[in-house]
């Protein structure tokens, strides 16, 4: 899997050579993670809050919606990553206070188990990420300016039963584009079961794959930005084409946003090179052997949202938003011939209620005091309802109007769901 990354000082954007010299700055990190949300998740590291220098809390958080992130930088406590989390952060990462222990004289460093505990059980071992950035075979903490002695093999080991995924950087590379010490990789993966996440100094595409090959996921920063490496070849170079159909095609399944598997598929480096060109999904067509896109011809294309790899990279799952039936039967999926009714459809229905408004259409004329005054009257009739039957019946007027009064507000469905999400894991 391939992990761009967003790094923040001072509000901007930024790419550092060895965690200091400023390479390039940018101001566009909403653009920046809905792109490259399409192709895997998204690391977003807040540097000032790793100096402890500041935060830039609220300018990351908007980001922990628009993508799949992972964010570190200056967390150090249980609540600090469940509150990450709660806001939208798939996975948080800890460095430093890993190898602090409390009470603990200066310069005197070990894994900090009890931290580990705490946060495994604020979080859970799968979302949470160590960062074991090591210069050498020794560990490197406070920006990669402090020694700790802490080996960078036993570190890892001793870590983890704690950690879904390991972090791992090579310092001396990280920004120079100078190609990444592999013979550390390659020990450190001998030495670990769980994943393990590879930064510093990837610049070629025969990294990507040999870092790959290895079992490892690649960080990419410095190579990214000044345009050394696309994400496009990146993504399709990391995946294990050994083990598809003659080594040339994998399998691909696409979903809808709202979860609801439509079609199967194959796909092969060109199709996927024209799948994030077009921004529609695209196949191989085994019967014609040749590229496809889905809808060429009928207009019902798939527009992508993201693609993702499965943990053994021999297979792929595309999130796409369909433009009509998927089916060649005229069904909306091949495994099914009518859409689940789901919340996101309703609101679906009712927005195009809205901006294409047809005869007879109650929906289109309600205006925003005719739907709050509804509203009340179904909240009311809800309360007052006693049979089974009768809550399902007022229930259901009250999530439509509701979900109107939503749709007026300009607020989605997600984002509801968002937020009661972030309160069941506060």
């Amino acid at each position: 899997m391939i992990i761009p990354s967003i790094d923040i000082q001072n509000g901007k954007v930024v790419q550092l050579k060895q965690g200091e010299e400023l390479i390039l700055q940018r101001d566009n990190e909403q653009e920046l993670a809905r792109e490259f949300d399409r192709y895997g998740e998204v690391a977003v590291i807040d540097l000032d809050a790793a100096m402890g220098k500041g935060s830039n809390l609220e300018m990351i958080k908007p980001l922990l919606r628009i993508a799949e992130c992972r964010v570190g930088g200056g967390i150090k406590t249980p609540q600090q990553a469940k509150e990450l989390v709660s806001l939208g952060a798939r996975k948080v990462i800890i460095g430093s206070c890993a190898f602090r222990t409390p009470g603990a004289p200066p310069g005197k460093f070990a894994v900090n188990i009890s931290l580990l505990e705490e946060m495994e059980k604020a979080i859970g071992r799968q979302r949470l990420i160590v960062a074991v950035d090591a210069r050498g075979s020794e560990i490197v903490v406070d920006g990669w300016k402090t020694p700790t002695g802490l080996d960078l093999l036993e570190t890892a080991k001793a870590v983890e039963p704690y950690a879904g995924e390991l972090l791992s950087t090579c310092v001396e590379r990280e920004g120079t584009m100078t190609g990444i010490d592999l013979e550390p990789l390659r020990k450190l993966r001998k030495a670990v079961d769980c994943q393990i996440l590879a930064a510093g100094g990837v610049c070629t595409l025969d990294e990507v794959e040999q870092i790959a090959a290895l079992g490892c996921d690649v960080q990419l920063g410095m190579a990214l930005y000044t345009g050394k490496l696309n994400l496009t070849d990146t993504f399709i170079n990391s995946l294990n084409w050994k083990k598809g159909i003659n080594e040339s095609l994998l399998p691909i399944i696409v979903q809808s946003s709202d979860g609801q598997v439509m079609m199967t598929g194959y796909t092969d480096r060109e199709a996927l090179g024209e799948t994030f060109k077009r921004g529609n999904v695209c196949f191989h067509s085994r019967t014609r052997d040749k590229l496809w896109m889905k809808g060429e011809s009928s207009g019902n294309v798939l527009k992508l949202v993201r693609l993702r790899a499965d943990c053994d990279r021999d297979a792929l799952l595309a999130i796409a938003e369909p433009a009509g039936p998927v089916c060649h039967t005229g069904a909306w999926s091949c495994f099914g011939t009518n859409r689940n009714y789901t919340w996101e459809y309703l609101q679906k229905i009712i927005n195009d209620r809205f901006k294409n408004p047809v005869p007879g259409s109650y929906t289109a004329t309600l205006d925003d005091a005719m739907v709050r005054e509804k509203i009340m009257e179904e909240a009311n009739e809800v309360c007052e309802a006693v049979k089974r039957e009768e809550v399902i019946w007022e229930a259901a007027d009250l999530l439509y109007f509701s979900t109107v009064l939503m749709s007026r507000a300009g607020v989605t469905v997600q984002e509801v769901l968002d937020e009661l999400d972030r309160r069941r894991k506060k």
